[in-house]
């Protein structure tokens, strides 16, 4: 099973504040240690939302708003993605991780292709993986 790791933006990283060097050599050391046991694809810090810009679309038009956003629980700082056998590997994984007191993460499984039963026809199951082998070659 595969999962996205979100971790929620607070209000230093919202105003661009860098991590400590203790704390990359902590996360460093932690992602190392998911790589050896084969569990991250995946895991980046996201620049803060004066940086970013959101798209809403309404009757065929797409609106924008370029950030900073407000301060709620749905900004995101950054992420993992991960392999795990289970939720609660993940979990286990996810509750080692060195964040400061405060600091909060949401765990969502990835759909598979799997999930999507008989509304991926033959023909778009081809097509997703088309797009995956051209993306992969990038």
């Amino acid at each position: 099973m595969r999962f996205m790791v979100i971790v929620k933006a607070n209000r230093d990283t919202e105003a661009g504040q860098m991590p400590s060097t203790d704390m990359l050599a902590a996360m460093g050391k932690f992602n190392e240690e998911m790589a050896k046991a084969g569990v991250i694809e995946a895991g980046e810090g996201l620049h803060p939302t004066v940086k970013g810009a959101r798209v809403k679309y309404a009757s065929g038009a797409a609106g924008v708003t370029r950030g900073p956003f407000k301060l709620t629980s749905d900004l995101i700082a950054g992420f993992w993605l991960i392999k795990t056998a289970s939720l609660d590997e993940a979990i286990s994984w996810m509750k080692r991780a060195p964040f400061e007191p405060g600091a909060e993460i949401e765990i969502r499984q990835v759909f598979a292709v799997e999930d999507f039963g008989e509304a991926l026809t033959p023909e778009l199951r081809e097509q997703e993986e088309r797009t995956r082998a051209y993306a992969a070659k990038k």
